[in-house]
């Protein structure tokens, strides 16, 4: 039995309205039974270049400055980084899965904290030991603005090539990632 399909059975491509003729897809050709053309390559499944890797590592960590206009949205920014590049770079999909967990834990933790910390000295300040908490209260609302300056510190280390890995937060990404 030949492998060959008879040619009344092969799928032709008809001619669209939107789609001239000369942009028509080929399937069938003169003494062959399929053509197979090869799509172009998908750009997103190509692997990111050393340079492009650095600038969105850099991008990763520089997304906590979102989190200066927006309250909340730089973690978001960098998941987004994270499931975009995951498949094409592990480099960039660590560093913006690291940035993703730093920021959740040091910018969003850090401003429950806060909230939670000015409210039970305001309470306090009723019978006067909320005078004693205002400096710890103070010093707890410094820790995003230490996250922001880690953040910009982990950008320019990812920018220059280096590898970066937040305190506390690096090695718990990393765990994470490879399982």
């Amino acid at each position: 039995m030949s492998d060959q399909i008879p040619e009344e059975q092969i799928p032709q491509a008809e001619p669209g309205p939107e789609q001239p003729e000369a942009e028509r897809p080929q399937t069938v050709t003169e003494g062959a039974a399929y053509t197979t053309q090869t799509p172009p390559p998908v750009m997103g499944s190509q692997p990111l270049t050393p340079s492009e890797e650095r600038t969105w590592a850099a991008l990763a960590h520089l997304s906590i400055l979102v989190n200066l206009f927006s309250g909340f949205l730089g973690p978001l920014a960098a998941l987004v980084i994270y499931f975009i590049f995951r498949e094409r770079s592990r480099y960039v999909a660590y560093q913006a899965f690291q940035s993703f967990l730093f920021q959740m834990v040091f910018w969003v933790g850090a401003g429950l904290l806060i909230g939670v910390t000015w409210t039970v000295t305001a309470v306090l300040l009723v019978v006067l030991i909320g005078f004693c908490l205002i400096p710890i209260a103070i010093v707890i609302s410094l820790i995003p603005v230490v996250a922001l300056g880690y953040g910009i510190v982990g950008a320019i280390r990812t920018g220059q090539g280096e590898d970066f890995e937040y305190w506390l937060v690096g090695s718990w990404t990393r765990d994470i990632l490879r399982s």
